[in-house]
């Protein structure tokens, strides 16, 4: 058989070579790098005692290799380049290094194992160790900080976020050391509950933060669970036409909308080289728009504008009344606000649900006519002015001689910039916002790329913002915890925090939506694992972030110790149990006494109210007997119930000897788990 050779010319091999090398080059990077999760990382806390998926991606059908202490795994990614593996359950401990490899190699250092908790909710779990822009600020903060150096307590932050489908990934800078440094822009009640359970069982301690302040639980249920419930279905097939047609156009829409907030936003066309022209007594303002003051919150507002808005209301005053000073009670908002009466400021507070209470002087008012301007700005929909789920009509008053005028009702507005400069949005306007308080959408975004990791349990501080919900909260909030339990695939412990006292009280016992909120809390307790730690003593009615958040991470972690860790231990304050009547006396019985009852701050006991069969509630007279209190009124003749810190800020002072508050409770209507 003759061959035929084949002679390649020197300039045709070199070129064939060049050919083969670039595709060489250019295969090779085809390749994807393995890509981990921001969860998995340097400085991580691996959850003990449980088998351990880690996750990432790579290049389609990759081989991948884990290897962890003294065990080594091996997967490939599958046709999209997700991967995972499991690990064996570990023992706590560290720091180890964690090595994987695929075409590239990631090596992982200073990783413990043990316990990891997941803490989430609004504000007050948002609430930083150090005060920024007035808000946060522990009690103590200095030294607090100061005294932040744990490397055992690990701090994982997710970044806010929204997305009408769930994601795989967050954002965030990743696991980090306790350091002064390092905590100071953490929660605080995470932070407080992390060192309090490292110093009992030494164990490291990861946490991982993810809430977004004045957001409510629907924001953080996923839509499977939403749509069972019922309650949002309007808003619920906004969000599916949206997902299923306009994603496109919901990016857009909000690529316009805060492009026209970053140039138009802090336009104000009521300041003029730096004069509050709008302030003015004797502006023309016959042609503002009219709108209603409280409003509920979120608000609806003009083409969704979030900027500076105006409000001016005229009040009438008698020369009596100006002569003397006024108050101004304009309860509190989630927003900016510089206040004016007759030009003349009043005060100015920055947001954070403070309470707005103005001295204005005689000097600045008039018999007659007297104008309230106010200039407020915000980032949460300022909408058309202050609003609030727990501002009510009554709230909002002027105290002129001892005389009450009330502000709630029709006050006029004017946005600060044009809003015919603002653009139309695209069809998804209907889709109302703001965002973040629209279900599912937290949990899109910053619960379900979670999901993969393995937790210890949850510590929750919210509700608030569903505090004008409160029967809805019966039912939204245990459905919340199953359906993240069903999601992660355990049961693990879900520990709350019932809300602390905030706004105004009246003087005599009445009906209120917050209290009627911490029973809906309380209820929850029905379900297994659960624990709440109340903090209805450490409030602040003029301030909805209180600051000893200290108190609030030691009752947590009082919780953990008996829930989560199964510890023999007193978590709870006194809890009531039932009542016997005794003539005209009411014989109260408690559980979680411990060593005792005792009053605390002052000497007699507080918060106690009693009802006869018109149900009317007069305050009562109450004495510790033993492990029980007996309460009374004088004028009730046939008590038929009791309540006790059934209001917005209670100040009752039973406690057990364990230096535990007493359970807010009814006993007229169903309340107890």
């Amino acid at each position: 058989m003759q061959t035929t050779k084949f002679i390649l010319h020197p300039l045709k091999l070199f070129c064939l070579l060049f050919i083969m090398s670039l595709s060489a080059l250019t295969t090779t990077n085809a390749i994807a790098a393995i890509k981990l999760p921001k969860l998995v990382g340097d400085n991580m806390v691996l959850q003990r005692d449980m088998p351990l998926k880690i996750w990432g991606w790579a290049s389609a059908n990759e081989p991948v290799t884990i290897e962890f202490r003294s065990h080594k795994a091996i997967t490939h990614a599958d046709d999209k380049g997700e991967w995972s593996v499991m690990l064996p359950a570990q023992t706590a401990g560290g720091p180890f290094t964690m090595t994987i490899t695929g075409s590239n190699s990631i090596t992982l250092k200073n990783i413990l194992v043990g316990d990891v908790w997941l803490a989430s909710g609004q504000s007050n779990m948002e609430f930083p160790m150090a005060t920024e822009n007035g808000f946060g600020g522990a009690l103590n903060e200095k030294e607090e900080i100061a005294n932040a150096n744990y490397p055992q307590i690990r701090l994982f932050t997710v970044k806010r976020n929204i997305s009408l489908t769930p994601l795989n990934e967050i954002d965030s800078t990743g696991w980090h050391e306790t350091t002064p440094e390092n905590v100071r822009q953490f929660s605080a009640v995470a932070y407080f509950f992390a060192r309090d359970l490292y110093k009992h069982n030494h164990t490291p301690i990861g946490i991982i933060h993810s809430s977004w302040g004045g957001t409510p639980a629907e924001s953080w249920t996923s839509a499977k669970v939403i749509r069972q419930l019922g309650d949002f279905n309007d808003v619920m097939q906004r969000e599916a036409r949206i997902t299923a047609a306009q994603w496109t156009a919901f990016d857009d829409y909000l690529k316009v909308r805060n492009e026209w907030y970053a140039k138009h936003g802090k336009e104000d066309r009521g300041t003029v080289d730096g004069k509050e022209v709008w302030a003015a007594a004797n502006l023309d303002d016959s042609h503002w728009q009219v709108t209603t003051m409280p409003k509920p919150w979120p608000a609806r507002v003009p083409k969704e504008f979030d900027g500076t808005i105006w409000l001016r209301r005229h009040i009438q005053l008698t020369a009596a009344q100006a002569s003397k000073g006024i108050t101004l009670h304009l309860s509190q908002w989630v927003i900016k606000d510089t206040t004016f009466v007759n030009g003349h400021q009043a005060g100015s507070m920055n947001g954070g649900g403070l309470m707005r209470n103005y001295a204005v002087s005689a000097d600045n008012l008039r018999a007659g006519d007297n104008v309230i301007a106010m200039r407020v700005t915000g980032d949460s929909n300022s909408g058309e002015g202050f609003v609030g789920s727990y501002v009510a009509p009554e709230d909002v008053y002027v105290i002129a001689d001892n005389q009450t005028i009330p502000l709630s009702g029709d006050w006029l507005y004017q946005p600060g910039p044009d809003l015919a400069d603002l653009p139309e949005a695209p069809p998804v306007a209907e889709f109302r916002s703001p965002f973040p308080q629209s279900p599912t959408l937290l949990y899109n975004a910053m619960i379900a790329p979670l999901l993969p990791a393995k937790i210890k349990g949850v510590i929750w501080y919210q509700g608030e913002a569903n505090a004008d919900r409160p029967a809805q909260y019966r039912r939204l909030f245990p459905a919340m915890i199953r359906d993240w339990r069903a999601r992660w695939g355990y049961d693990f412990p879900f520990l709350f925090v019932q809300l602390a006292g905030f706004g105004n009280d009246k003087p005599q016992p009445a009906e209120y939506p917050w209290a009627e909120l911490r029973e809906a809390q309380d209820m929850t307790l029905s379900l297994p694992a659960t624990g709440m730690a109340t903090a209805v003593d450490i409030g602040n009615a003029e301030d909805i972030h209180p600051k000893n958040k200290q108190e609030v991470g030691r009752r947590l972690a009082l919780q953990a110790r008996k829930v989560a860790y199964h510890e023999k231990i007193l978590a709870d304050g006194p809890r009531y149990m039932n009542m016997q009547i005794e003539g005209k006396q009411v014989r109260l019985h408690f559980s979680n006494t411990g060593t005792g009852l005792m009053l605390k701050h002052g000497n007699e006991l507080r918060g106690f109210a009693i009802a006869g069969k018109d149900g009317k509630f007069l305050w009562a007279n109450a004495v510790i007997d033993g492990n029980d209190v007996i309460v009374s009124n004088d004028a009730i003749t046939h008590p038929v119930a009791v309540r006790y810190d059934w209001s917005n800020t209670p100040n009752g002072n039973l406690y057990n000897k364990q230096d535990l508050p007493a359970l807010p409770f009814r006993t007229d209507k169903p309340g107890k788990h």
